[in-house]
């Protein structure tokens, strides 16, 4: 390892075999096969005679001509360039990318499960509507809701519906309401649903120490407003120490308070929304109850409203019914206010089994105890690299914390040079330049997966690319250097990327 490019932390990344991969179609060989079919024993027919006119191609598709076992090799070596939480520390902010326990996964794949067909009847599905039904109760006891649907296949989707049932709450009652507030520090999402609605976004600015003040709701907040959209905690990882003064102010005025669930992996046992003054809230069942990320999914977003709004879930309900005999599950249509279906069927139903998995493995002392790792190990953080990086709200934090390249300044080196070195020490980067009112930012969630020995390692490596930072501020800035390509061209790859072969 030369002097030159310091290697990365031991125990974390090493070096060995790393293999260049084309696409598949730059190894296909014309009449290469990969697979051996028996001659047939029944009459040859032509697709073009029984399918439907143009549902056959005039020519076949282009398709790579690949041995079975150059097939097996291109994807596993294409599985072994993803960063997964499996290997180590994921430390996206905002996101929580906590460790997937395989009994979710072993519990997901038992037959009855996976092999569920989403239009049989409620007759032939009992075993998973009663496990949909517990789930959504679960759900509502967790975060002190009335009522939960599972329907919003991702969380965006489910902020989508909350704000769709808060719309229809206040056009039910003959209200013309068209502004949502949202604050500075709320996600990225929050406005762009608010707006899908057709709703005008108001900005709430925060206070100096990093939350929202009642006074700052108090001014903005009247008869033209249909609620507000919170984080909580907010994207700084901070508590919002006055919703409870903040929900008063906007139900005194007839608005309606969202909460995005987003960070509830802060609150599990803790803290209720639904006793803070929330009306409606999505859950991310990715980020909380370790349900898996992006190519693992797909998504899940349930929706959890107080009574005020149950009339508007949408459809169908899953409904029990006790009878002499014992229970049974339904699906119930006849919500005359819902806001309509939002799903093809009830959800991605494999994510409610591996929540549902999830909660009845830890229990409610397991998932309070999730939630204190959670908020320990960032605290942790904050308290070992205050002294290498800037805090620009240095407090107390919750699950995250963020951090900024200030006192890096002088160095030329920028937020985006830390994370790209990091990946040299064998790490996902954290969350860059997010939350926005962070110039800089650096966002880490740790979450409660980690132990002390796994953050001091992390912690090992960012203070290694601090004092780097000032000793040979080049090496950092033009990082990676042990991956198989070095820094791209990311402006480029945005303007022009190169969507097709």
């Amino acid at each position: 390892m030369s002097a030159e490019r310091p290697g990365p932390a031991p125990e974390n990344a090493v070096r060995g075999l790393a293999y260049e991969e084309p696409l598949s179609i730059e190894r296909s060989r014309p009449g290469r096969i990969g697979w051996s079919l028996p001659e047939l024993d029944v009459p040859a027919v032509d697709p073009a005679d029984v399918w439907p006119e143009g549902s056959v191609r005039s020519e076949p598709a282009e398709l790579p001509e690949l041995s079975e076992v150059e097939v097996v090799r291109h994807f596993t070596r294409l599985s072994t360039w993803n960063a997964a939480v499996d290997l180590g520390l994921y430390p996206l902010g905002s996101c929580t990318m906590k460790y997937n326990p395989k009994i979710n996964e072993r519990a997901a794949r038992l037959d009855g499960f996976a092999g569920c067909h989403p239009m049989q009847p409620p007759s032939e599905a009992q075993g998973f509507l009663q496990l949909c039904w517990e789930l959504e109760q679960m759900l509502a006891e967790i975060s002190g809701m009335d009522r939960v649907t599972l329907q919003p296949a991702a969380g965006a989707q489910g902020e989508l519906a909350g704000v769709m049932m808060i719309r229809a709450y206040h056009e039910h009652r003959g209200e013309k309401r068209h502004k949502i507030l949202i604050p500075e520090s709320a996600h990225g999402t929050n406005p762009a649903s608010a707006a899908l609605n057709g709703y005008d976004v108001v900005p709430v600015p925060g206070g100096s120490d990093g939350v929202l003040h009642p006074e700052a709701v108090d001014a903005l907040m009247d008869e033209t407003v249909a609620g507000l959209m919170l984080t909580n905690p907010n994207t700084l990882g901070l508590f919002e120490e006055h919703i409870v003064a903040i929900a008063e102010i906007v139900h005194s005025r007839g608005g309606l308070i969202y909460g995005d669930g987003a960070n509830l992996n802060a609150l599990l046992g803790i803290a209720r929304p639904g006793d803070l003054g929330i009306d409606v809230m999505h859950f991310n069942l990715h980020k909380t109850f370790s349900t898996p990320h992006g190519g693992g999914g797909p998504g899940s977003g349930p929706v959890g409203v107080k009574n005020i709004l149950a009339t508007y879930l949408p459809t169908p309900v899953i409904q029990k019914v006790e009878g002499e005999e014992g229970d049974c599950f339904t699906l119930d249509h006849e919500f005359p206010h819902s806001i309509g279906r939002l799903h093809g069927n009830l959800g991605n139903l494999g994510m409610a089994v591996r929540a549902w998995t999830y909660i009845r493995s830890l229990g409610r002392e397991g998932l309070r105890r999730c939630s204190d790792m959670a908020v320990l190990n960032a605290n942790y953080l904050l308290a070992r690299l205050r002294e290498s990086y800037h805090v620009p709200f240095d407090r107390a934090v919750m699950h995250e914390v963020v951090f900024s390249d200030r006192n890096l300044a002088e160095t030329g080196v920028t937020t985006l040079d830390v994370a790209k070195r990091l990946i040299d020490h064998g790490y996902h980067p954290p969350t860059i330049y997010f939350p926005l009112i962070v110039h800089g930012a650096l966002m880490i969630e740790p979450t409660e997966s980690e132990s002390m020995e796994g953050l001091d390692r992390f912690v090992e490596s960012l203070e290694a690319i601090a004092r780097e930072a000032k000793e040979d501020p080049e090496t950092v800035k033009t990082a990676p250097h042990h991956t198989r390509h070095t820094r791209l061209d990311e402006t480029r790859a945005a303007r022009k990327p190169v969507l097709r072969w």
